[in-house]
């Protein structure tokens, strides 16, 4: 795979770019805070336990979210290129909603499986959806290049978001239960729907009676076709897998370092912090060499390890730069995929690499579930950094062969003068 960046786009009207861009980005971030201002998200396990479920019920809910996700993520993004993608972003959230009221006004197994289901279709029909509209709207006024610099700032006003939603939700339910914070999560997921409304978008959708079916077809097709977009695929899940499964063991992470349960929310807004730094930083990165991209990687993977082996609080500052190297590792992949493709088949390729994160967090639970139970936390988001340190290498390795196949070209064009 290669990661070389594509030449910067040349401004089509660049006097018009930031007007052009100006709703744009509004909305985006708007619709990044109240799609992760969930109050539900630290207390919807809690839910499922008082409600009687067992450990084993609420895990296979958790299941049942993860394959739906995976069922549909690619469908949903050969969607979107076929239809209005504000239209996906705009139904997502309200799929949402309907989970969650579903959650907290009847309370059972068969409403909770019933509420995973319409949340993950809700997050499939915006993925690839979301990142394919941005980047065509940026293009369209001049300023792809500013891709990796808007959705890194995006991405880290949703984890604000989400930090903002833990520290209110505890208040909140003491005040009014369950059905508070469901009502506000509702609300939050009503919010965003009214808010995707808001997004420009002036791509036309086929207009020819084009199913779904042959936008999947489409974008398949260029990423065989062209190795450089099948590389920027396997780079988005590469990055963005393990780390994004490890964030739901970091609380046990936090508490095997022996501070008290009331101190680990405190260390895991350090981490998350860090996470945010990451994503703020993409813009500067964006020019990033493909060795530096591999040296990133390299330097994220050596902190994850030694903070997690060192087990102390202090040395979640590590985690927490780790976190934020993986995070801008993950938006500067993003926008480099966006690059290689053009807008046709965008949200389907998008898609497909969601795919593949999906299935990469699947995997990563298990190998993690495994390596804790036999070794304990620390050791297991230690051994996570491996799968980094083997990307690295075969991005280094990558770059020695294009150099090399260069040096032949040359050469062999030499002996022909």
């Amino acid at each position: 795979m290669t990661v070389s960046p594509s030449p910067s786009p040349a401004p089509k009207r660049a006097a018009t770019a930031p007007a052009g861009t100006r709703r744009l980005v509004r909305t985006l971030y708007a619709s990044a805070f109240c799609d992760e201002f969930v109050l539900l998200y630290p207390v919807y396990a809690l839910l499922f336990s008082d409600t009687g479920l067992s450990v084993w019920q609420t895990t296979s809910l958790f299941a049942l979210w993860s394959l739906t996700g995976v069922l549909l993520e690619v469908p949903s993004g050969a969607w979107a290129d076929a239809v209005s993608r504000r239209l996906l972003l705009i139904l997502g959230p309200l799929l949402t909603a309907a989970g969650f009221a579903l959650w907290v006004l009847v309370p059972s197994y068969g409403a909770f499986a019933l509420g995973f289901l319409l949340w993950g279709a809700g997050g499939a029909l915006g993925s690839g959806a979301l990142e394919a509209l941005v980047y065509d709207e940026l293009d369209r006024a001049g300023a792809a290049d500013r891709y990796a610099r808007v959705m890194g700032r995006a991405r880290a006003i949703g984890i604000a978001a989400t930090m903002s939603a833990m520290g209110l939700a505890g208040p909140v339910f003491a005040w009014g239960g369950y059905d508070a914070v469901g009502a506000a999560s509702v609300l939050a997921c009503l919010t965003a729907a009214a808010v995707a409304t808001r997004f420009p978008e002036h791509r036309t959708p086929s207009s020819d009676g084009e199913r779904w079916s042959a936008s999947l077809r489409a974008g398949l097709a260029d990423a065989r076709a062209d190795r450089s977009v099948r590389g920027a695929l396997l780079l988005v899940p590469a990055v963005t897998a393990v780390w994004g499964a490890l964030d739901e063991y970091t609380p046990l992470l936090a508490r095997d370092t022996g501070v008290a349960s009331e101190t680990v929310p405190w260390l895991l807004l350090l981490i998350w912090a860090g996470a945010t730094a990451g994503s703020l930083l993409a813009g500067a990165a964006e020019r990033l060499t493909t060795h530096g991209f591999a040296a990133l990687l390299t330097g994220s993977a050596l902190a994850l390890a030694l903070g997690g082996l060192a087990g102390t609080p202090a040395a979640l500052v590590l985690v927490a730069l780790a976190f934020g190297g993986f995070q801008l590792a993950t938006v500067l992949a993003d926008a480099r995929l966006q690059q290689r493709i053009d807008d046709t088949g965008r949200a389907t390729l998008t898609s497909v690499a969601g795919l593949g994160t999906e299935l990469g967090n699947l995997a990563a639970y298990g190998a993690y579930a495994a390596a804790a139970t036999a070794w304990g936390h620390g050791t297991a988001f230690a051994l996570s950094a491996v799968p980094y340190v083997l990307t690295a290498l075969l991005l280094a390795g990558a770059v020695r062969a294009a150099a090399a196949a260069a040096g032949a070209r040359r050469r062999s064009r030499r002996s022909r003068a």
